[in-house]
C-alpha cells in the first residue's frame, strides 16, 4: 500500500497516476561533465541536436592494498541486498506526497528513513508504508542546524557501521556557514542531540555536493561540490570539489594519498552519487557544466580534472595528470544524481533527463570496458533524485524530485 505524507503526518491514499506517457527509449549515452542538471540557474543550456556516443573509459581496477591497510576494526554494514538484471515491471508507488526528499536509507528493521532538503528533517517509512515524522532535540526541530538555501539543506543519510550497537545516523548538512556532516542517535522514534563530525566544508547556493557513504572499508566517503569556485576543485588543502575519506568520528582517515588530509580525489564539481561494486570498485556520479555529465571510476589521489576538464580530454589530459571519466553523457540526458550498484550494473538517477541510467559493468575483479548505457523511466515520473537497492532485493528504489510537495518514493521490480 501506498502512503501519502501531508504536514508529516501519515494519511491512507491509492496510487497517484503516472505523471506522463512512456517517452521512447534511446539507447545513447556517453562519456564525461555536465550542465548542473536543471538545478543550477547559472548552467547554460546543453547543446541540441547532439547524440551522445556510447563508449567506455579505462578499465576499472581495485584501489592499491596500502590505501586500505589501516582501516578501522568496526562491525561493517550489514551488505546490501543483491540484485541484478532489467527492470521487470513498472515502478510502483510506495510513498507519496514527499517535499522534495533527497536521500533513502534501509533500517535492520525494515523500515527506512527519508531525509526532506528543503523542510531539513526526516521522515520514518515502516516496512507497512507509513511515514511519519522523526523528531530531534533541535528547537527549530531541524536535523544538525541544517539551513535550506538553494541546493542546499538537509542532504545525504548514511549508517554507522555499527548501527545495530550504537544507532548513529550520519547526514549531510547546509549550515549558516558552511556545509558539515553530523550525526545523532536514533532512539525509539526520535534522534538525539547531533554532533558535528566534520565541518568547514565550503558553501555556496549551488553546488554543495552532499552524498555520504560507508565502504567495505568501514571509513565514511563524503562528496562535496565546488561551491561555485572552480579553482578550489583542485586546491589539495580546500574540502570543495572533493571526494573526502575519514573515519567514523571524521578525522582523515589512515591510508589517504595525502597524510594527514582527509582528500580521497579531487577535481570534482559536484558529486552526488557513490556506490561500490563486489570487487570493491568505487564509482561516483556528477554533474558537469554545459558539456557532459561523468560516471567515474574513482581511484585514490587520482584527479578528475575539474575545471581544467569538462568531460574525456583523451591523452593530452592524462600527459597533465588528470583522469578521464568512465561513461558521459549530454546535461540533457542526464544531470546525475543518486547511484546505486546492483551485482551487474550500476544505476543513475537524472535531474534534467528525468530518467533512470543503468550501465552495465563488468564483474570479474580484473576489470573490462562497460556495456552500452541503456536509460529507462523516460519522463514517466519526472525528476529523479536518488536510486537504491530494495531491501531483500530484487528491486531498486526510486526518490522522485520534482518540488511540488508531490514527490514519491518508487519501488522498480528487476528480474
Amino acid at each position: 500500500m501506498a502512503a501519502s505524507l501531508r504536514a508529516g503526518r501519515p494519511i491512507a491514499s491509492s496510487r497517484r497516476a503516472v505523471r506522463a506517457s512512456r517517452a521512447a527509449v534511446a539507447a545513447v549515452a556517453a562519456l564525461g561533465l555536465a550542465a548542473c542538471g536543471g538545478e543550477d540557474p547559472g548552467a547554460s543550456p546543453a547543446p541540441t541536436g547532439e547524440v551522445p556516443a556510447s563508449t567506455a573509459g579505462s578499465s576499472p581496477t581495485t584501489p592499491s592494498p596500502s590505501a586500505v591497510a589501516d582501516a578501522p576494526t568496526t562491525t561493517p554494514t550489514p551488505t546490501a541486498p543483491s540484485a541484478s538484471g532489467t527492470p521487470a515491471g513498472p515502478a510502483e508507488v510506495v510513498a507519496e506526497g514527499l517535499p522534495l526528499p533527497w536521500s533513502v536509507v534501509a533500517l535492520p528493521d525494515g523500515s527506512s528513513l527519508l531525509s526532506l532538503r528543503d523542510e531539513a528533517r526526516v521522515v520514518r517509512l515502516t516496512a507497512d508504508g507509513q511515514v511519519s515524522d522523526v523528531p530531534t532535540t533541535s528547537p527549530d526541530e531541524t536535523f544538525g542546524g541544517a539551513l535550506p538555501r538553494g541546493e542546499g539543506g538537509l542532504l545525504g543519510l548514511a549508517l554507522s557501521p555499527s548501527f545495530v550497537e550504537d544507532g548513529l545516523v550520519y547526514a549531510y548538512v547546509t549550515r549558516a556557514d558552511d556545509n558539515a556532516v553530523v550525526r545523532a542517535v536514533l532512539s525509539g522514534d526520535g534522534l538525539g542531540e547531533p554532533e558535528t563530525v566534520l565541518a568547514g566544508i565550503p558553501r555556496a547556493q549551488v553546488h554543495n555536493g552532499g552524498r555520504l557513504a560507508f565502504g567495505p572499508d568501514g571509513l565514511l566517503y563524503v562528496t562535496t561540490g565546488d561551491a561555485r569556485q572552480p579553482e578550489l576543485a583542485q586546491d589539495a588543502a580546500s574540502l570543495a570539489g572533493k571526494v573526502l575519506r575519514v573515519t567514523p568520528d571524521g578525522a582523515p582517515a589512515p591510508g589517504n594519498p595525502t597524510e594527514g588530509s582527509p582528500v580521497w580525489t579531487l577535481g570534482h564539481r559536484n558529486v552526488q552519487g557513490l556506490g561500490w561494486d563486489a570487487q570493491d570498485r568505487l564509482y561516483a556520479s556528477e554533474f558537469g557544466q554545459d558539456t557532459w555529465d561523468e560516471l567515474n571510476l574513482l581511484e585514490p589521489g587520482r584527479n578528475y580534472g575539474w575545471p581544467e576538464v569538462e568531460g574525456p580530454g583523451g591523452q593530452d589530459a592524462a600527459d597533465a595528470g588528470f583522469t578521464d571519466p568512465l561513461v558521459w553523457w549530454r546535461p540533457s540526458e542526464a544531470s546525475p544524481s543518486g547511484l546505486a550498484v546492483t551485482d551487474d550494473a550500476v544505476w543513475v538517477s537524472a535531474l534534467r533527463g528525468q530518467r533512470l541510467w543503468r550501465v552495465p559493468v563488468a564483474t570479474s575483479s580484473e576489470g573490462g570496458p562497460v556495456g552500452q548505457p541503456e536509460p529507462y523511466l523516460v519522463g514517466e515520473h519526472g525528476r529523479l533524485r536518488d536510486v537504491a537497492v530494495a531491501p531483500g532485493g530484487g528491486a531498486l528504489r526510486v526518490l522522485t524530485n520534482d518540488g511540488d510537495g508531490e514527490d514519491q518514493l518508487l519501488r522498480l521490480p528487476l528480474g
